[in-house]
């Protein structure tokens, strides 16, 4: 999860004196690739950084550590620091465990790691941009302590438990947990999404459950007429499910991949990995390409209500002259209507063939999607029978912003996706993604793009559940960072200019939308550019708000001078705002807005003119 963005419209107020507006130009590597979506543009600066962890490593239960099924930032945990580099604690997702013949009662848990980051944008002879600290490993339990599983559920009966819905439930009786998506909340509180269900849990800090969310019935895998969670991957003894495939809902080990909530923390979006059985997804090289987004109201956290259901076509590639379509692994919310999304093959490290074929990070956008939550969809009729969308049914769009395939890229830091198959090959499972801002005043758009693999718990020096085992070969941890420039994900309004007194006032309007208000960190700094390389910066800047009719509602001068100084100190930290200097003549406020129109005017308090910036950023 990152921090909290600004949830309102930028747009200049009418009757607003001029504006002396520097255009913001990134500086990250050249060449970069740009795509648009729907009037955004998207901008890839590049690969910028890597990092690993052995595969050898365990993890505080001495059981091997599993990678990344997913993974998210604390809130507010994202830094720059004074020599440039960033530090953050990274919440990690692995699933369940080493399951070559069949599922094991490893209990599922969540990891957390001290990452460190210093950006190599020309590339690096070492992978070492990323550092990687294992820190804490939390198990996952019911309310009662007792732990859960991650056996394969039973074919037929469920899981009961007071005040939640039927769950899946393994034959030691141990409810079943194949977490695959993490979201991170403000309170230390998790989602996690499932394979098995395909369910939503939400878990308190310390691993114990609190809720479950059940999705709508066609997702649910149904045998013989009957809820059905097992995945044919059974445990040791138990039998195989008959039919082997459910017959309606997710397709086995297809479930709730991708999991993000939305930049004002209102909206849960999780993400089917591929399509549901009635709707293409008969495994295989069956036409899956049209899966299901759901959006769920956060208004009330303690019971999310279904909002919103969108049809998302995954993209599709050429084996040969045979059309094929990557299951996503993965997504990133950029706001309430686009997302980043993370689609590949079954290709890489250790597989037969170690060179993908397809491996991308895609921007949709479901703006002009239908909405078919609460319809007949959302039970037996198909969205698309045979693979086929159904008419009157307006799925999701996209463009590709970053081909993690490309060879120019991986050559920076000595990677490679084949042919050959070496440590410096990428794995199959590339599951994990996580976005932090740059913190660049310089380039206030831009964002690291963290994206993990799932090494599947290979390694030939293993332990879990009791017992050592051996996978063959050594298939570490990776994280690979690029950056992006993100003007539709933006965590804050921010603009750059030359700023002196009167009509030469540095001045920007937006609007505050919705029908509440919103808390805002507003500043104009000056001094506090000087440590990023702004030349010239503005010495002593003052800021004040103003309504549409010109009235002005906050002034401030010195940030620290009064007795809101700590408050403003711990906004910065939550939104990711970069620190203002002890004692610096930078201005700040925090306010609390209406909806409507406001400006933001800085000047300089005395004849000098400088460089000043402008940012207003939404409380978390």
């Amino acid at each position: 999860m990152v921090p909290m963005c600004l949830s309102f419209v930028l747009r200049f107020a009418p009757a607003l004196p001029t504006v002396l507006l520097a255009l913001v130009v990134s500086s990250a590597t050249a060449q970069p690739a740009t795509t648009t979506l729907n009037g955004r543009v998207f901008v890839n600066h590049g690969l910028v950084g890597v990092g690993r962890m052995s595969a050898s490593l365990k993890d505080k239960y001495g059981e091997t550590f599993g990678s990344f099924s997913a993974f998210a930032f604390q809130p507010g945990s994202w830094r720059r620091q004074a020599d440039g580099s960033y530090a953050g604690t990274l919440f990690t997702q692995p699933d369940r465990g080493y399951n070559v013949t069949g599922t094991t009662n490893y209990t599922p848990r969540f990891n957390k790691i001290a990452l460190t980051f210093r950006p190599a944008p020309a590339g690096g002879t070492a992978q070492d941009q990323v550092g990687l600290t294992l820190s804490d490993t939390i198990q996952f339990t019911e309310s009662s302590g007792t732990p859960m599983t991650a056996l394969d559920p039973t074919s037929s009966g469920t899981g009961v438990r007071a005040g939640f819905p039927a769950l899946p439930q393994a034959f030691n009786g141990r409810l079943s947990l194949d977490g695959e998506g993490i979201v991170v909340n403000a309170d230390g509180t998790l989602w996690v999404s499932d394979e098995y269900g395909p369910y939503l849990y939400k878990f308190a800090a310390d691993g114990k459950l609190m809720a479950v969310v059940r999705p709508p019935e066609a997702l649910i895998p149904k045998r013989n007429g009957a809820d059905s969670f097992a995945s044919n991957t059974p445990g040791p003894g138990q039998p195989v499910p008959a039919p082997a495939d459910p017959t309606t809902g997710r397709q086995n080990n297809q479930g709730l991949e991708g999991l993000s909530v939305s930049p004002d923390g209102r909206t849960l979006f999780a993400l089917l990995q591929s399509a549901a059985r009635q709707d293409g997804g008969n495994g295989g090289s069956s036409p899956r390409r049209y899966t299901r987004l759901l959006a769920y109201d956060l208004t009330n956290a303690a019971a999310p209500t279904l909002k919103g259901e969108y049809i998302v076509p995954l993209p599709t590639y050429l084996l040969g002259t045979a059309t094929r379509v990557p299951a996503q692994s993965e997504m990133v919310a950029l706001s309430n209507t686009q997302f980043l999304v993370l689609a590949r093959d079954g290709n890489g490290r250790g597989i037969a063939n170690p060179t993908s074929l397809y491996r991308s990070i895609l921007a949709y956008d479901i703006s002009g999607a239908t909405n078919v939550a609460g319809t007949a969809y959302d039970a037996a009729t198909p969205v698309a029978p045979g693979g086929v969308l159904a008419a009157g049914i307006t799925p999701a769009v996209s463009t590709v912003v970053v081909n993690m395939n490309d060879a120019t890229q991986l050559a920076k830091f000595g990677l490679n996706n084949g042919p050959v198959d070496n440590t410096n090959t990428l794995s199959e499972k590339w599951e994990a993604m996580a976005l932090v801002p740059a913190l660049d005043p310089g380039a206030p758009d831009d964002w690291f793009l963290f994206v993990g693999n799932d090494n599947d718990f290979i390694t030939t020096t293993g332990f879990q559940d009791g017992g050592a085992y051996t996978a063959g070969f050594e298939n570490d941890t990776m994280v690979l960072v690029y950056r992006l420039t993100l003007p539709g994900r933006l965590i804050n309004v921010a603009s750059r200019a030359l700023t002196g007194t009167g009509a030469d006032s540095h001045i920007l309007g937006f609007v505050v939308t919705g029908a509440r208000p919103k808390s805002l960190l507003i500043r104009g700094t000056g001094p506090a550019l000087a440590a990023y390389g702004v030349s010239s910066a503005l010495a002593d800047p003052t800021l004040a708000v103003f309504d549409v009719s010109g009235r002005s509602l906050f002034t401030n001068d010195n940030w620290n001078d009064g007795t809101a100084a700590a408050d403003i100190r711990t906004a910065a930290t939550r939104t990711g705002a970069f620190a203002l200097g002890e004692g610096s003549k930078d201005a700040a406020v925090l306010v609390n807005l209406d909806p409507g129109v406001y400006s933001v005017q800085v000047s300089s308090t005395g004849s000098a003119t400088g460089v000043s910036l402008i940012e207003v950023y939404e409380l978390p």
